[in-house]
């Protein structure tokens, strides 16, 4: 008899039972599922830089005031973190795809609402924008997690890094192309350093479009249908329930601590930047090539830190991106006019981020059970960016207030908690898995990465 598995939402076709996926099937959905991240990324990568690299400028330019430059990404990361508890349960009762598209959609709109704010010189229209544009931000996050659905534990790592690492294409050529767009609206009602975010609507509105049509079987459902024993009742999968699995979980805890904390220092050092770079003479182009930079550091070495977390283990990679995130700092703080120096710190800033957040990732998914996944996901999701918020909302009055230095010696000081409880935990040393052994591609049980290795 042929092993088959309810799967909602999947596609019917030759050989392919209406609502069932047999085992065989499973590694080329495997593919076809990161096939479509992939995609997804890559052009979410394309628009989401824009914003990183232009809303101080902008923020500036409309308000006419340096302190309040760091108010607009502040305002993305705070629409990514406020988006993300929604999103979370959206995909929580209807899965991935879903969440995704609508994500997505609020972000070109939110793209848009900023063009409109520069026409009409509105600060608080731009911030409003800016809130919506994170929404691009909040799908290209959970992708992430897409990504780990239907794999393998002992592969988690390597299947998040891959979704993170598409977003590379994208990320380098999104600041890149920022100034030849600009100039196509020369002349217009739009300025030049708004029209890229007219691009990126059009990016955002493309990226739905390649999730909502090819995200299926949706990988979340499938999941679920792969281990019916997980899925007990929906209040297993609450907001209340990922919260009490993560208070369960010790590993969960540092897992939540490890993505907030390197989120919000990259995130405050990296808004104030292209700040920093215009007051030593940089221009729009120079200022870009450093974001580039910065964003190859983030995303095109991460599957090497994927395989870092699962061949030697996600303590040690975490342990990897204090070092990395505390020599960004240094280097970053001490460069003053020297460009190359500050290009060089926001590398190993975007480096450092990548580390944390793969291995902070794996480490979440790997510590708590599958029903409550999509809830503590969506739970970290919301404790980062809301972390990185304030970050970014107090970066800007340190820099006002004291400097650029001083503000990247606030963000290696974040790091303190953050390696304390990764050596706490690994002195601990937990005995034992949590999450029960799944189907493979055989329908045999694949056990989980044992927790030494965590």
């Amino acid at each position: 008899m042929t092993n088959t598995l309810d799967a909602p939402d999947t596609p019917t076709g030759p050989g392919h039972p209406a609502g069932r996926v047999t085992a065989a099937e499973l590694p080329g959905l495997r593919r076809r599922t990161s096939a479509v991240l992939i995609a997804s990324q890559i052009l979410g990568g394309l628009g989401v830089p824009i914003g990183i690299a232009l809303a101080p400028v902008l923020a500036t330019e409309v308000s006419g005031s340096d302190a309040l430059s760091g108010l607009a990404p502040t305002a993305s990361v705070t629409g990514t973190a406020l988006l993300s508890l929604p999103l979370a349960a959206l995909m929580t009762s209807r899965g991935r795809r879903p969440g995704l598209v609508l994500a997505y959609l609020i972000g070109a709109l939110g793209a848009g609402l900023v063009v409109l704010a520069t026409v009409v010189e509105s600060f608080p229209l731009l911030l409003l924008g800016m809130a919506g544009f994170g929404a691009g931000s909040s799908a290209n996050l959970q992708a992430r997690f897409a990504a780990a659905d239907l794999v393998e534990p002992d592969r988690r790592g390597r299947a998040i890094s891959t979704v993170i690492w598409a977003t590379t294409i994208g990320s380098v050529l999104g600041p890149n192309i920022a100034a030849p767009v600009g100039q196509v609206f020369r002349g217009t009602a739009i300025s030049e350093k708004a029209g890229p975010f007219f691009f990126a609507a059009g990016i955002f509105l493309l990226a739905a479009v390649v999730v909502g049509v090819l995200l299926r079987p949706d990988p979340l459902l499938t999941a679920r249908a792969l281990a019916p024993q997980d899925n007990e009742s929906p209040a297993g999968r609450s907001l209340r329930a990922g919260v009490a699995a993560v208070r369960a979980s010790p590993m969960a805890r540092l897992a939540l601590v490890t993505v907030a904390v390197s989120h919000t220092a990259m995130v405050s050092i990296m808004v104030m930047t292209p700040v920093d770079l215009g007051h030593h003479g940089a221009g729009l182009q120079l200022i870009g090539l450093v974001i580039s930079g910065h964003i190859a550091g983030m995303y095109a070495f991460s599957p090497v830190m994927g395989w870092l977390a699962d061949r030697f283990g996600r303590l040690a990679v975490i342990g990897l991106a204090v070092g990395l995130l505390s020599c960004a700092a240094l280097l970053a703080g001490t460069a003053g006019p020297n460009h190359g120096q500050t290009a060089a710190g926001l590398f190993l800033l975007g480096l450092g981020w990548s580390a944390g957040l793969v291995a902070g990732s794996a480490l979440l998914t790997d510590s708590v059970p599958q029903p409550a996944r999509a809830a503590v996901q969506g739970l970290s999701d919301l404790t980062m960016n809301t972390a990185a918020g304030i970050g970014g909302a107090i970066a800007g009055v340190i820099v006002a207030r004291a400097s650029y230095g001083w503000l990247n010696a606030v963000g290696a000081c974040l790091l303190l908690p953050m390696a304390a409880l990764a050596l706490r935990r690994a002195l601990a040393r937990p005995a034992a898995p949590v999450e029960p052994a799944s189907p493979d591609a055989a329908g045999t049980s694949a056990p989980t990465a044992p927790a030494s290795d965590l």
